[in-house]
């Protein structure tokens, strides 16, 4: 496997921050741990500073390489902690196999979100098939925007990696040069005013967004851009997750309202 980007720059909790365009990812809703060799417990799976294939450390130096600080939020979600960031990332809830007491999305914490979005913020929500993800909590979050993750899983890759193929149409807000994309074990989205569908295949919708208030949210029902789906040996150069990475970063800056960048 091909060596995997260090991002060279520091990783600081949302709030220490002044005068910064900053991404806060969620640690707090994914807080999961394993031993690692010295048999301590460490934090890992979807997380900026992880340079393994489970971590997002390829995606965090995209942000900083556009002058956008990637920080985390390893508490609740309250409105200071999401005062101090432009985008928020939340990926892969816990659920009950992954974490002994899973922090789960409550009304409350859905309520603070959303007031936050609908003020500027742009929301990033990824999560993972049922079996590997809190979707029924998290839905109180999707829901408010029109977007409900199911249970229905599209893409189970076992072997054969062109099952995880999707393909972007032709002419796309998005994705305007990557069109062949890998994403596995999907929940598939329904849709409601005001969200609307990004990208569908054989029927099912893959990922859908929505504007509410002055803000932007973003849903694929996967982890998708970690690490291991860019530098996969396994994944032949058909594949664009590399570049739709780079162009989906680039959306999201993008979508932070104007009087709001700092």
């Amino acid at each position: 496997m091909r060596k995997l980007l260090i991002a060279s720059f520091c990783f600081l909790t949302v709030g220490t921050i002044a005068q910064q365009r900053t991404v806060a990812l969620d640690y707090f809703f994914n807080n999961e741990y394993k031993k690692n060799t010295n048999g301590t417990l460490e934090r890992f799976h979807y997380i900026w500073e992880d340079t393994s294939i489970n971590g997002y450390s390829i995606w965090a130096k995209h942000f900083a390489d556009r002058n956008i600080l990637p920080t985390q939020i390893t508490t609740a979600p309250t409105n200071k902690s999401l005062k101090a960031a432009d985008i928020f990332i939340i990926s892969d809830p816990d659920n009950a196999k992954e974490a002994t007491n899973p922090n789960y999305m409550t009304a409350d914490y859905a309520e603070i979100i959303s007031n936050w979005v609908k003020k500027g913020g742009v929301l990033v929500m990824l999560t993972n098939d049922s079996a590997n993800a809190d979707l029924s909590h998290f839905n109180l979050l999707a829901n408010k925007f029109g977007i409900h993750f199911t249970d229905k899983v599209r893409n189970s890759v076992i072997k054969d990696i062109s099952v995880g193929k999707i393909m972007v149409p032709a002419q796309h807000n998005i994705f305007k040069t990557a069109k062949t994309l890998y994403l596995k074990g999907i929940s598939t989205i329904e849709v409601q005013s005001p969200a609307k569908m990004e990208v569908a295949d054989k029927g099912d919708i893959i990922m859908a967004s929505a504007k509410y208030g002055k803000g932007t949210v973003f849903a694929i029902g996967d982890p998708w851009i970690y690490n291991e789906y860019i530098v996969n040996f396994r994944l032949n150069d058909t594949f664009q997750n590399g570049i739709a990475s780079v162009e989906f970063t680039e959306w999201l800056i993008a979508q932070i309202p104007a009087k709001s960048k700092k």
